[in-house]
């Protein structure tokens, strides 16, 4: 079959548009690693007098659940990120895009972790409702930008890698629009209550990775039985 000049051209143009997920995959779980670091400098050693550091250690509960929180929300997120580039072969410019979307909302959990731990630890209704409220808003631009990048991956099977079926990325995007929603919600319910709104966002990050890839593997092995 004959092709003209500005076929082979235009497969030039397209295959340097496209690169292996090698640069990307370890970009981004640099960025991760930094994250969980700045988590764990938000842990201090308190300043006390002597016989006042059991005392002192209890009354930072709130950095601890703050930590936490936002330690499993980078974990969550780092094995969701795992789990989606191992399925693609190549990443294009859109993908790339998409995946910075991410890190960059990954980057800001630190900062509002702090505001949260703060607030809490300092007792002031309105600001612990500022810094809630604060984090909701992170996690539902996580939650949007997750969105955004298995919305591309299902839209763009050309990326995937050999036997890997877009409908998983199809399921993934659902799970994500229900992350924009819980979070949005959490972020309401601080307005009324903080320690339901705080409860509300640890257990989001628990369901989330539990439920990781869950239901299309069960959907795909109830398929194949049947």
């Amino acid at each position: 079959m004959a092709t003209g000049p500005g076929t082979e051209d235009a497969d030039e143009v397209e295959t340097g548009l496209r690169s292996d997920t090698a640069r990307a995959i370890g970009f981004s779980d640099a960025v991760f690693a930094i994250v969980v670091t700045l988590l764990v400098l938000d842990l201090r050693v308190p300043e006390v007098a002597p016989g006042g550091l059991l005392r002192a250690l209890l009354d930072q509960w709130p950095v601890y659940l703050a930590y936490v929180t936002s330690y499993l929300y980078v974990a969550v997120n780092w094995l969701n990120h795992k789990g989606a580039f191992h399925r693609v072969r190549c990443a294009d410019r859109g993908l790339h895009w998409a995946n910075l979307g991410v890190l960059f909302s990954v980057a800001l959990l630190p900062f509002v972790t702090a505001l949260v731990s703060r607030a809490v630890e300092k007792g002031d209704a309105f600001d612990e409702r500022v810094a809630v409220t604060a984090y909701a808003v992170v996690g539902v631009a996580l939650s949007a930008a997750w969105l955004w990048l298995y919305h591309y991956l299902s839209r763009h099977p050309e990326l995937l890698q050999a036997g890997v079926n877009s409908r998983f990325f199809e399921v993934e995007r659902v799970r994500a629009a229900l992350g924009v929603v819980a979070y949005a919600i959490a972020g309401l319910v601080g307005w009324v209550s903080v320690p339901v709104a705080l409860v509300v966002l640890l257990l989001l990050p628990l369901f989330y990775g539990l439920s990781s890839n869950g239901s299309y593997e069960i959907r795909r092995r109830i398929r194949r039985r049947g």
